[in-house]
């Protein structure tokens, strides 16, 4: 099952989240162990092994899906906000690169543990992430873009944020809005935006 899907899920005890984020990003997905995470939240492993069918799988898919479920919340507040199509897009691409390279135990998974991470990104799984990203944004453009043109240009910005995560470029940093905003204005907006004719 992909964790883009919105299967029922538990809700888990705030501190068995916070442990199982401590746990993997201090040893990875495959050394963290229940046990691990009851030690590092301060309760028994029988309340663990209650918070959460599937064991130790189980446990991860319901920390991914609530890690999922907080990034977009918070995308959704910054585009909200956003005043213009150019601070719209420069929004979701910076706060998007923050959090994936704030996030400490995806960054420890990619760093020493990639197959558990990229068997969801890559090939054909892609299209699936790029469809959830696109779906999930493309509401907030509708205010300055036709409905196409805005899930294009949402496909368009997680593309972009995808490609410089993985592969980072010396004269781009999409975490920092500047940069971010210069990428969009030299090279998004003029595909999305017809000049006006004089």
């Amino acid at each position: 099952m992909s964790v883009l899907e919105a299967p029922a899920r538990p809700v888990l005890d705030q501190r068995i989240l916070d442990a199982t984020l401590r746990c993997v990003a201090r040893w990875g997905v495959g050394k963290t162990t229940l046990e691990d995470v009851a030690r590092e939240a301060g309760c028994s492993r029988a309340t663990v092994y209650r918070s959460v069918p599937g064991g130790k799988d189980g446990l991860i898919e319901a920390v991914v899906a609530h890690e999922l479920d907080g990034f977009f919340a918070r995308l959704g507040e910054r585009l909200d906000a956003a005043s213009s199509l150019e601070d719209a897009l420069v929004q979701g691409m910076a706060f998007s690169s923050q959090w994936l390279a704030n996030h400490a135990a995806l960054q420890f998974m990619l760093a020493y543990e990639p197959e558990t991470v990229l068997p969801h990104i890559a090939f054909r799984r892609m299209n699936d992430v790029l469809a959830v990203a696109a779906a999930f944004v493309a509401p907030y453009l509708v205010r300055w873009l036709p409905a196409d043109d805005a899930l294009r240009a949402a496909e368009w910005g997680a593309r972009i944020v995808l490609s410089y995560t993985s592969c980072p470029a010396d004269d781009v940093d999409l975490a920092d809005e500047a940069s971010a905003r210069r990428l969009v204005q030299t090279f998004v907006l003029p595909g999305l935006v017809t000049p006006t004719s004089k």
